[in-house]
């Protein structure tokens, strides 16, 4: 999967998405016969996948954490099944926040193993049996909806209202995952993030189709300790103008931008330029927990920087306060159904006495 968006997959399709077509067409027969004939694995547990139609941030881990509240509230054991993107271990690992290091299981796995028991896996199935090892009644994927491995109850789609699908086209000549009519398939809702109107379109598509549809929006925590104050706002996330529009509506003046590609590892030439052009122009410098997440534990300017760096922790907040249970109670009904549709096959297959 690429994991990088080129800035023209995020405008009008211009020459470079239609010289790509083909290439993209293959991509797209091969994506969406994967979703439609990939043989998925079946766990004894609700496994509710929150992914996207495309390649980039919309909001898929603040989502992911706001469910497993959810589910924790409603008295289950929730935990996070994550590939680890960005991290460099191949064995499925259990995320020990006090001892592994982004470097190893990956940013966004660190943060969501502040809030709930994590694994990361390359091998999702594999991952999704040892959170249930652990005790995980209640397994969360973040990303992997189009993967086709692991049998899934529930999946969430979250998608930005703000990028939509970009200039629509598959990989690698946009960032659209798999045929959207393929997607659409297979999705149990839809959420739709922000108040923009690039993804209204879809949103009517899936409502015709009768697929649910939440809103949702990301909001800062409140840090009276930016309002006012000129900053050096940095990211390495797949959409730093998003960070960039959080920290403005912390009333931050934004003086320096500094963006870096997703998932990106700084390196010491960098966090010392950042640091030395915060302390010339007697700026905050303020970022994002996934890029905070990357500083942790490393030597030099980045323990330096971390000292001195604000960080802008946001949640996702539903508009109807009662959408992620309602989500929690469907992809628990749903596995319910799948487990009784399984014994009655096994009965069925079950040699006759």
């Amino acid at each position: 999967m690429v994991s990088e968006a080129p800035p023209f997959w995020w405008t009008k399709a211009d020459w470079r998405a239609w010289a790509l077509a083909p290439v993209s067409y293959v991509y797209g027969r091969v994506a969406g016969s994967r979703m439609a004939n990939g043989s998925r694995a079946s766990v004894p547990a609700p496994v509710l996948c929150v992914g996207n139609f495309t390649v980039g941030g919309a909001g898929k881990t603040p989502t992911a954490l706001a469910l497993a509240v959810a589910a924790r509230e409603k008295g289950y054991t929730p935990g996070f099944l994550s590939r680890g993107y960005g991290g460099s271990l191949d064995v499925t690992t259990l995320v020990d926040i006090e001892h592994h290091r982004a470097a190893a299981v990956g940013d966004e796995a660190l943060l969501l193993a502040r809030v709930a028991t994590t694994v990361v896996s390359r091998r999702r199935v594999d991952g999704a049996r040892k959170l249930i090892a652990e005790g995980v009644d209640l397994i969360i994927m973040d990303d992997g909806f189009q993967s086709a491995r692991l049998r899934l109850d529930f999946a969430l789609i979250v998608i930005d209202s703000v990028r939509g699908i970009g200039n629509g086209h598959l990989v690698p000549g946009g960032p659209v995952r798999a045929p959207i009519a393929e997607q659409m398939r297979h999705l149990s809702a839809i959420l739709k993030v922000g108040n923009g109107d690039a993804a209204d379109h879809l949103v009517r598509q899936a409502a015709r189709a009768g697929k649910p549809v939440y809103v949702a929006a990301l909001k800062p925590r409140p840090l009276a300790e930016l309002k006012d104050k000129p900053v050096l706002a940095f990211a390495g996330i797949a959409d730093p103008e998003k960070f960039y529009r959080t920290v403005e509506a912390l009333q931050a003046r934004i003086v320096v931008r500094q963006s870096f590609p997703d998932h990106h590892y700084f390196g010491d030439d960098e966090l010392a330029d950042l640091l030395r052009e915060a302390d010339q122009q007697s700026l905050v410098p303020v970022t994002t927990a996934k890029d905070a997440a990357r500083l942790v534990g490393v030597h030099g300017p980045a323990e330096t920087l971390l000292k001195k760096v604000q960080i802008v922790e946001v949640d996702m907040t539903f508009d109807d306060p009662n959408a992620p249970g309602k989500i929690i109670d469907l992809a628990v009904a749903n596995y319910q159904r799948r487990r009784l549709q399984e014994s009655r096959q096994k009965d069925q297959q079950a040699p006759q006495a």
